[in-house]
């Protein structure tokens, strides 16, 4: 029963069936039991009427033999009525419970107890109730063989014509006797007993079969879908996706089947990223490139990676500052403890020796590893092998240190200036050294400060646009001026942006170049002698000529054409002014000036370059023609160094010429110097090309050497083109060579235009 009973508590179905089944049962037994007593109360309703009706027709049939006291003819009719089937007894009693009348002969004048049952219910009380109800006046009671008998009592009441016709009964009497009709109740108990049976019958048939029908319904709709769900929860529970329960309802158990199979795509879906993030994480506590240890209160290893595994090789049980430090107790300081302590991660840096003996930084990480309940259990210290890093620091610490004594000790001046402001961030010990100012005394100002004063604002913008500056000026502590390069370059000094500036103090290399320049000139100027001599020579022997004729005309005392004197002293002072503006001229081309680059008509210079050459060149027979483009743009040079360029070209020009002609007895061709002057985009090209001997390939590529020259001995320095290459260069122009040799030679300077300098 017990083993019954704990199958009934496992199983959702059997609960199913014993509830339905419990409930079925009771509520149809109930109703069964409402139906019969139903049937019963109106059975017996049913037969209390008819022989209540019974005793009252036998009272209304014995009326008119009572008014008459005909006793034979009341006998007569209630022994008619008696012998009735069902029917037991018909009594008459007066009103001392004497039967007078009866169907049982030998019951006539026979006494009954007054308060018998039969009587009690009118004698109850003195005087009788004259009206008693229905109900109680029936009564049930076994007869003779065990049979139910129903009693009915009925009360005679004394009529008015009782008492007017007869007078026999006095007026007040209200009640004269009672007729008692007894019934048999057996054919009424068979039928009761009988709908009974059918009521039963039916119930127990109906209740088969609204039980069959109901164990059908379940086990269709019911208990085979639970079963089907059973069987796709315990797939959902072994990690399995449940889909596909062949359950087609529309009703409450299909929402259910639907919303379980989405529940378990869901699961399964979820199942399978946590097993694959499961897979992931334990892939990665054991691939992870750094050593993991889990550990408990008593610093036990519980897990480790494989990482840990290989580098130190531990004994199940070890403890870890014996496994990977060698010791036999704790660290102190130990992340670890810490983290049991507070609860909290912890970090530090710790040094230790691997499984081979190599000495390793670690850069050590703690967390807590909690329970359920918040407790720590364990704790999990991450190790990241730092021995690389620490390398690099100590190699970067000692690169450091060697770079910053190079940048201290570099000879030229180094700065350090901010990006945006131009404001000196650091310098190193050469500063001190070549501007006379400490380090706490530059340090924060503004690089342009070092600039003279009308130059900073034209300087500011150049800082930002180009790396190089050639030939700046720059002001000493003291006030010296000094010529430097400026060098920019952009980088990045304690996480800001700036600008390493080195400086190159070229004052006494610009010193030896003016003095070569001006040694170039000197022996320019004395090449040229010849033909300043004759250019000086042709208005002098004007002069003459005139001065002698006004002497002549003076002593001889005769007199002087105004028109013709006039002329004469036209024709001197225009000759004066020639030789004025050649004396001026070479005094000019001759002083020594510093080189300043602006606004310049090259052009110009080039015709003038030619009128201080060109007598040398017309008494060496050799023609020059000059082409300059008309609305020539200015370029940006400094004018005297640029017409020395012109000179030095046009005396290897002449040079070359001279050289062809002394080689061969009768050279081809003319002795020819073209010079032009053209604008070329941005830059003024200016050509010098010659009909001389020409360079060969070889020599072609040295020429712009310092002291190199093909010229024989004696005959030149050297230093022309190298000087005149630097000139150009300085102006920011270029300057190219091509030859043929035994044709000649084409040179071709090109120089910025001044407009676009300005706007660069």
């Amino acid at each position: 029963m017990r083993q019954l009973w704990n199958a009934i508590q496992g199983s959702l179905i059997s609960k199913l069936i014993v509830a339905a089944g419990t409930s079925l049962v009771v509520c149809v037994s109930a109703l069964s039991y409402m139906a019969i007593s139903h049937q019963e109360d109106v059975l017996m309703n049913y037969v209390v009427s008819e022989a209540d009706r019974l005793g009252n027709t036998i009272k209304l049939g014995t009326r008119y033999a009572m008014m008459l006291n005909s006793r034979e003819d009341i006998n007569q009719i209630i022994s008619n009525v008696g012998k009735q089937e069902g029917i037991q007894a018909i009594r008459v009693y007066n009103k001392e419970g004497q039967i007078k009348f009866s169907n049982i002969s030998r019951e006539v004048d026979s006494v009954t107890d007054i308060k018998s049952q039969a009587c009690y219910v009118c004698h109850r009380s003195n005087p009788p109730v004259p009206d008693v109800p229905l109900e109680a006046r029936t009564r049930i009671f076994e007869g003779p063989g065990g049979q139910r008998m129903l009693g009915i009592i009925s009360p005679i009441h004394n009529e008015p014509g009782c008492s007017e016709n007869c007078h026999f009964h006095p007026a007040d009497k209200k009640v004269l006797g009672a007729i008692d009709v007894v019934l048999s109740l057996d054919s009424t108990d068979k039928e009761i007993s009988s709908s009974k049976t059918r009521i039963i019958f039916f119930t127990a048939i109906g209740l088969l079969a609204l039980g069959l029908s109901i164990f059908l319904f379940m086990m269709r709709f019911v208990i085979r879908p639970i079963r089907k769900l059973i069987r796709g929860a315990k797939r959902i529970a072994e990690g399995g996706q449940c889909a596909g329960i062949d359950i087609s309802q529309r009703d409450e158990m299909g929402t259910l089947v639907t919303a379980i199979e989405r529940m378990g795509k869901s699961i399964s879906e979820k199942q399978i990223e946590l097993n694959r993030q499961r897979d992931e994480y334990q892939s990665l506590f054991s691939q992870v490139p750094c050593i993991i240890t889990v550990q408990d209160k008593n610093f036990r290893l519980l897990r480790y990676n494989q990482e840990f595994r290989e580098k130190f090789r531990p004994r199940p049980g070890d403890f870890c500052y014996h496994a990977y430090k060698g010791r036999s107790e704790k660290c102190p300081n130990c992340p670890v403890e810490l983290t049991f302590k507070t609860g909290k991660s912890h970090c530090s840096e710790e040094t230790g020796f691997d499984a081979d003996g190599t000495v390793r930084h670690w850069m050590v990480t703690t967390a807590p590893i909690t329970n359920s309940d918040g407790e720590i259990v364990s704790a999990m210290e991450m190790c990241l092998d730092i021995t690389s890093r620490k390398q690099l620091e100590e190699e970067l610490e000692r690169s450091e240190h060697k770079y910053q004594a190079i940048f201290r000790n570099i000879p030229n001046p180094v700065f350090v200036l901010d990006a945006a402001t131009l404001r000196i961030l650091d310098c190193n010990e050469s500063v001190p050294v070549v501007y006379g100012f400490e380090p706490f005394e530059i340090i924060g100002r503004s690089f342009q400060d070092l600039y003279p004063e009308e130059d900073r604002e034209r300087f500011r913008k150049r800082l930002t646009q180009t790396d190089l500056h050639d030939r700046s000026v720059h002001m000493t502590k003291d006030g010296r001026r000094l010529f430097v390069t400026v060098r920019l370059s952009p980088s990045e000094f304690s996480g800001q942006k700036v600008l390493l500036v080195t400086t190159s103090d070229m004052t006494k290399r610009l010193e030896t170049e003016q003095q070569l320049i001006q040694a170039s000139k000197m022996a320019t100027l004395g090449e040229m002698a010849t033909g300043m001599a004759h250019e000086l020579n042709q208005p002098l022997s004007v002069i003459k000529t005139a001065a002698s004729f006004i002497v002549r005309k003076i002593t001889r005392q005769e007199c002087l054409d105004p028109d013709i004197l006039s002329e004469m002293a036209k024709e001197i002072d225009a000759h004066v002014d020639r030789a004025s503006k050649i004396i001026n001229h070479l005094r000019e081309f001759g002083r020594k000036p510093e080189m300043k680059l602006e606004p310049v008509d090259a052009g110009a210079i080039l015709a003038r370059a030619l009128d201080i050459f060109s007598q040398q060149l017309k008494l060496r027979e050799i023609e020059v023609s000059l082409h300059v483009d008309p609305d020539l743009p200015q370029v940006l040079a400094d004018a005297g160094r640029l017409e020395q360029v012109f000179i030095n070209m046009l005396i290897n020009a002449r040079d070359a010429i001279e050289e062809k002609w002394a080689a061969a007895e009768k050279p081809a061709g003319v002795k020819r110097i073209v010079l032009s002057a053209s604008e070329s985009g941005q830059f003024v090209a200016v050509t010098i090309a010659d009909t001389g001997c020409g360079i060969p390939p070889g020599v072609l590529e040295k020429i712009f050497q310092p002291f190199f020259t093909t010229k024989k001995v004696g005959k030149g320095t050297g230093l022309g083109l190298s000087i005149s290459y630097g000139i150009v260069k300085d102006c920011g122009g270029d300057i190219l060579a091509c030859s043929v040799p035994g044709e000649g030679t084409r040179f071709v300077i090109t120089l910025p235009v001044a407009k676009a300098e300005k706007e660069g």
